[in-house]
């Protein structure tokens, strides 16, 4: 059985294992080893993933979507034409295509594998997760946090001397930053923080939002397509000031031209606010540490967002020197990920080392407080696992009766880091019944046990009686219940999954379709002639006779597309 590695990004997703001497990525059915993390279903109710059903986001607006892993673990319902579907059940989709392509790939059944996740991502998400791999058909054996998984990519478990390192993390969607340590075989994460809405796509948003305030227009007056075409070409002005030193962006919008030269430093003005956030996360994860900065070994920079120049130099100036990236920051967590499920199966050409992670936030419960004589009041947070505490982890507060007979002692769980629960994320309750008594004759022993993939259960025993409830904390705003994973599971096995082996075929559809949208004039008729010609061999079902003209079709454009944005 082949054990496989996932990063299912914000904006990109991957798929790796384990050959025998090294982590490989395993291609899609276009070649392509990045998988767009994009949904889009079409007239027919086709599901369309990947590349395609990203290029559909400008020609079939409200019935395509990205961007969805940011509502993992809450109730959130995304609509997609007709359907809606939470953010689970579209990661699923994308689970399962790259599932399939493994299988393509391989040449065998793919089951299970280890899925990466953001270091900073809570209990409901990480729960969410599990729950989208589970929908995919897969049995998720870990969650491994995104930085670890890049470190391990990164070789750093084969290191023979101690050292010390810091992962920055920046993707398409979030933001993190761990300190780890290398000791005698044991790679221990001492700290994490980071920004779960901070990434790539913010800077995006952000290029585009000062654009429309530059030309005095508002979002409000455009429709969805244009949005999602401004930002297109925000984002290949960001990948264009990578390597070039100015860029101009030029966009039709209500049949006005208008246009705006980016430079790298007009650039570095506009995300100040965003680049900004940046800092907090990685003074606090060093303070945590108890890791001075000069006692650092590495700087190790992940995610496709730190490809920018502004973000490598404010990283090497907070660090004062260079950060390393040497494999590609897109990669790399898939391929560590590949590593950490060749180590859950003992492969024998890897060296044997145990891995640590961390609790990211403070988990506690709900107290009252005595203000007076005969008075307490609610509303305190009690910490019960302080967050960077090494996983997994299993710790007990007890806690008292406050009056007079009393007959319950609510357990309230939180996650946060305020001393005030209302300022924390409630994760939910466990209530239990406990003997009439005087005021603090009676008590509770509270056991918090999380384990390696972030999952918190919670006990409670009632000390005079023995009695123990437990069960595994779900969030208010947790995803699914056992039943909704049923019906879930119903809906998705009848949704019609686009054929893999027709991929190449709807993604040059999708891209003419997009261009037409993005044209005027003569030239919008003659991309609808192109791809009415192109469907009409589609339907032929003559495959040498399709090869043929999808080649051609392709070309022609290609070659209007680069006019357009000429």
């Amino acid at each position: 059985m082949t054990h496989i590695g996932i990063d299912l990004g914000t904006t990109n997703s991957l798929i790796a294992y384990w050959d025998g001497e090294k982590p490989q990525l395993i291609p899609n059915a276009l070649g392509d080893v990045i998988t767009p993390s994009a949904v889009s279903i079409d007239e027919d109710g086709q599901i369309l993933i990947g590349k395609t059903a990203q290029e559909r986001m400008i020609s079939h607006p409200e019935s395509s979507v990205a961007g969805f892993k940011r509502k993992m673990g809450t109730k959130s319902r995304i609509k997609l034409g007709k359907k809606e579907f939470t953010a689970e059940e579209l990661s699923s989709l994308v689970l399962r295509q790259l599932k399939q392509d493994a299988e393509a790939f391989l040449g065998a059944p793919v089951t299970e594998a280890v899925i990466s996740v953001p270091a900073y991502f809570n209990d409901a998400q990480r729960r969410a997760t599990k729950v989208a791999g589970e929908l995919a058909g897969l049995k998720v054996e870990r969650l491994i946090n995104e930085p670890t998984a890049a470190a391990v990519a990164y070789g750093v478990h084969d290191r023979e001397q101690e050292s010390h390192f810091l992962v920055v993390d920046l993707g398409g969607g979030t933001f993190d930053v761990s300190v780890l340590e290398l000791f005698e075989g044991v790679m221990e994460v001492h700290a994490s923080a980071g920004d779960n809405f901070l990434g790539g796509d913010d800077f995006t948003n952000e290029i585009a939002s000062s654009f429309l305030r530059k030309h005095n227009l508002k979002a409000k007056q455009l429709d969805k397509a244009s949005i999602n075409q401004l930002k297109k070409l925000a984002q290949k002005a960001k990948h264009a000031l990578s390597s070039n030193d100015e860029y101009n962006l030029k966009i039709t919008l209500k049949g006005q031209d208008y246009e705006l030269l980016l430079t790298r430093d007009s650039l570095e003005k506009i995300l100040s606010e965003l680049t900004g956030r940046l800092k907090a996360p990685i003074e606090r994860a060093i303070r945590d540490s108890n890791i001075r900065p000069g006692e650092l070994d590495d700087v190790l920079l992940v995610g496709g967002a730190t490809r920018m120049p502004l973000i490598r130099s404010l990283i090497g100036r907070i660090f004062r020197r260079l950060p390393a990236c040497t494999i590609d920051p897109d990669q790399v967590v898939a391929l560590g990920a590949a590593v950490q499920a060749a180590l859950k199966s003992r492969h024998k050409a890897l060296k044997d080392i145990v891995m640590t992670d961390i609790c990211p936030y403070t988990l506690g419960v709900e107290i009252a407080q005595q203000v007076s004589a005969n008075q307490h009041q609610s509303g305190y947070f009690l910490p019960v696992i302080d967050r960077n505490t090494t996983i997994p982890v299993s710790k007990v507060q007890t806690l008292c009766t406050i009056a007079n007979n009393q007959k319950v002692i609510d357990c309230s769980v939180y996650q946060g880091e305020s001393r005030l629960v209302k300022n924390n994320i409630k994760l939910g309750n466990i209530e239990v019944k406990v003997p009439k008594n005087k005021a603090g004759e009676e008590s509770v022993d509270i056991r918090f046990t999380y384990d390696i993939n972030g999952i918190l259960e919670v006990s409670v025993k009632v000390v005079s009686t023995g009695e123990v409830k437990r069960t595994i904390i779900k969030s208010e705003e947790c995803s699914l219940s056992e039943k909704e994973i049923e019906e879930s599971l119903k809906k998705l096995e009848k949704l019609k999954i686009h054929p893999r082996d027709q991929a190449e075929n709807r993604l040059s559809l999708a891209k003419a379709e997009r261009l037409f949208e993005e044209s005027l004039g003569d030239k919008r008729d003659y991309v609808a002639s192109l791809i009415a010609q192109f469907e009409a061999t589609l339907n032929s079902q003559d495959l040498a006779k399709i090869s043929s003209h999808k080649a051609e079709f392709d070309e022609e454009i290609s070659a209007l597309e680069e006019d357009v944005f000429a």
